[in-house]
């Protein structure tokens, strides 16, 4: 029987015993925006995590590394700030652990249980005073119906809150994974892009829950590319705490594949939210490029495309200009025969052939202009050089991208 997969409200409060809350501190003025969240599981949870491979880390991950080696892979709750990135800081370490220790003291945990995480600016110092001072009012507020206002406070230059969960079934219980993100600029792959917490209350170990992670990871937010920068703080983590009562999964049987899947669907749809709220972004472009001889050959094509600046100008602009879409293919870093490659260009608004063996092909500029003026455009690359495929996610160059980090500490 196939395991069905059902979309669900709740963002990463849609799993059995977890819940949230995000507050304003004081880290932001505008006081109408959140800029502190927790996020807390009822039950202790199998953990797992992937990090930016920006050799600047932000003084979160290095902490959140130490906890998770220190506790075994085991996380009760996740503390994250923005507008501050806590990054190149001499204090930096020692303001994430204290985050940590505050959060715990007031969940009554260990601070060793404990994720920590900040967005924002690179190179400020951390106030700590405004965290301390609104700690126990955050911790106090948590309840599961407060998602939204988690989701609010990691937000950065996002113009919406992101958040997707799905039910599915693991040894005939109903489980549920669910998600939140931020993210709008400075991303780039490779991982991981952007802060992302998700939770689940699938029973599952941690050596699998981090192979599901790794293996995702590669093929959704690894394949997101806004703007060319790689951030210094992005991570993904995952807490699994079992409270929907299935055998725990621990061999990569029929249960795993339900719980990648329903995994994949997660990260995926959160993946195409970042794609589609880049900085100053009028569209959301997704790149698939099928007929590859093998999946890192796939992605690899497909990334190259979708990071050009260049195209990118001409997705903006509307411009059927394929040629750029050719030129990112041939210096992408793999090997295929370029006089096979096909173009097609498509939306909701139909689709035009603009590439044939490597060659352009006569098409309707007027048609062309109708299929691109819709925001979203599909980009579909056919090497014909085998079976792999593989997918990646990003948006327009805009002249707003330019003016929103043209000013971004103010």
């Amino acid at each position: 029987m196939e395991n069905v997969m059902k979309q669900v409200e709740g963002g990463v409060c849609a799993a059995k015993g977890f819940s949230a809350n995000g507050l304003n501190c004081g880290l932001n003025p505008n006081k109408e925006k959140n800029d502190l969240a927790l996020l807390y599981s009822e039950k202790m949870c199998n953990a797992a995590a992937v990090y930016t491979t920006n050799k600047v880390k932000g003084a979160p991950i290095l902490v959140t590394k130490k906890n998770l080696a220190a506790s075994g892979n085991h996380a009760q709750a996740v503390i994250a700030n923005s507008k501050n990135a806590n990054t190149c800081n001499a204090d930096g370490e020692e303001k994430a652990a204290k985050m940590c220790a505050l959060a715990a003291e007031q969940l009554g945990i260990s601070a060793d249980n404990m994720i920590v995480a900040s967005t924002g600016v690179i190179g400020q110092v951390l106030p700590i005073e405004p965290i301390e001072t609104h700690i126990e009012q955050l911790a106090k507020g948590l309840a599961p119906e407060h998602h939204d206002r988690a989701a609010n406070a990691i937000m950065t230059t996002d113009t919406f809150p992101k958040e997707y969960a799905v039910t599915f079934t693991a040894g005939g219980k109903k489980c549920t994974i669910g998600g939140m993100a931020k993210g709008s600029g400075m991303i780039h792959p490779n991982m991981a892009t952007t802060l992302n917490f998700v939770t689940t209350d699938a029973a599952i170990s941690t050596d699998l829950i981090q192979k599901a992670l790794s293996e995702i990871v590669k093929v959704t937010y690894n394949c997101l590319s806004i703007d060319g920068d790689t951030s210094t703080n992005d991570m993904v983590c995952i807490l699994a705490n079992g409270l929907a009562g299935n055998e725990e999964i621990t061999t990569e049987g029929e249960d795993y594949k339900a719980f990648s899947d329903a995994l994949y669907q997660v990260l995926m749809s959160l993946t195409k939210m970042l794609a589609k709220d880049g900085e100053g972004a009028s569209k959301m472009l997704e790149c698939t490029c099928a007929g590859a001889p093998d999946q890192d050959t796939a992605i690899i094509v497909a990334k190259s495309v979708i990071r050009s600046p260049l195209f990118k100008c001409a997705m903006f602009g509307e411009d059927a200009n394929w040629g750029r879409i050719l030129c990112a293919i041939g210096y992408a870093e793999a090997e295929f025969d370029i006089d096979k490659v096909a173009v097609d260009l498509a939306s909701a608004k139909g689709t035009i052939a603009v590439c044939r063996d490597g060659s352009g092909v006569e098409f309707s500029e007027e048609k062309a202009k109708e299929v691109l003026g819709e925001d979203e455009i599909y980009i579909n690359i056919n090497l014909h050089q085998g079976d792999a495929s593989a997918k990646a996610w990003g948006c327009d160059l805009t002249y707003d991208y330019v003016k929103i980090n043209g000013d971004y500490r103010s």
